[in-house]
């Protein structure tokens, strides 16, 4: 989870960077626009890890509202 959540962290930096370089409003939008799309991805990625690694330890009502909570915070995000 935390390899996962040091590479986004590293995108971030690393675009930050390219708009500071390109200095460009379009390039910056279209750059801004992925790392939007990225963030989401990786939010599920890190939970669905997160909730594979607790699924041993907690029964599985809790791990089905874990997974309820996970896809009410996506669905009340989404415009």
């Amino acid at each position: 989870m935390s390899v996962l959540r040091i590479l986004s962290g590293c995108l971030e930096i690393g675009a930050a960077f390219l708009f500071l370089r390109l200095k460009k409003m379009e390039t910056a939008l279209q750059l801004n626009a992925i790392l939007g799309l990225l963030g989401p991805i990786i939010f599920l990625l890190v939970s669905g890890l997160g909730l594979i690694s607790v699924a041993v330890k907690i029964s599985p009502f809790k791990v089905g509202l874990i997974a309820l909570g996970v896809i009410l915070i996506v669905v009340g995000s989404r415009n």
